[in-house]
């Protein structure tokens, strides 16, 4: 689980021709495909569910699907997702009754399992799960929509993290989302991201493949 992983959000995707999307991604130098799930209720968007999943994986996705719940309840799409193909599941605790029966569900359906911290969600939540978990997520926009600007008070949250998985001594990733493009993903970097989703930064350039590896470059400039 070593390195820099840049994982494009498929939120800001041609949705008429999301397989070829991925595949251009993915040949452009993607290490992960970011699927995020907006239910309408947990936050204020609906977007894709499981078969659209399960239609990627079984087009034969050629890195794992790092998926991103943002729906309430959780554990009842849990397995669905896994069944899809998921390779991480990610999930808010604040829509999960049980966070810590949540983190187990996704492990016991053979996915990784991550917590994700909104712009004002406090590290606490991490005091108790952080041993558990395969991946923090740290928004650094309000889960919803694409396209937003990055919030920069997300940087201290990420290097707070950091500091508690160095302490932890785990291989946990350290993940950052929104807003996430060339002039910032250095950084982010910094502070000590170890995952990058980029949607419309990757998508709406005119060349995925220049794009990422402008993104690299920074990353590795950090």
């Amino acid at each position: 689980m070593s390195g820099h992983w840049i994982a494009p959000s498929i939120l800001s995707a041609d949705f008429a021709r999301l397989g070829e999307e991925v595949d251009a991604v993915t040949a452009a130098g993607a290490d992960l495909i970011h699927f995020d799930v907006m239910d309408n209720h947990y936050v204020p968007n609906l977007t894709i569910g499981p078969p659209v999943c399960e239609a990627l994986h079984k087009r034969g996705v050629k890195v794992p699907i790092d998926v991103h719940l943002m729906v309430r309840p959780v554990d009842r799409i849990v397995p669905d997702f896994a069944r899809a193909g998921a390779g991480f599941i990610s999930f808010h605790p604040e829509a999960s009754d049980h966070v810590d029966r949540t983190i187990g569900l996704i492990r016991e359906h053979g996915c990784r399992p991550g917590l994700v911290l909104n712009p004002a969600t406090p590290l606490e939540w991490l005091d108790y799960t952080l041993e558990k978990l395969d991946l923090v997520l740290i928004m650094s926009v309000n889960p919803g929509f694409g396209g937003q600007q990055f919030i920069p008070s997300a940087l201290e949250k990420i290097a707070a993290v950091r500091r508690r998985i160095d302490a932890l001594g785990r291989a946990v990733r350290l993940e950052v989302d929104g807003g996430v493009k060339v002039q910032n993903i250095g950084a982010c970097a910094r502070a000590g991201a170890d995952t990058f989703v980029a949607g419309s930064a990757i998508f709406g350039s005119a060349n995925y493949a220049e794009t990422i590896r402008a993104m690299r470059a920074e990353i590795t400039g950090a």
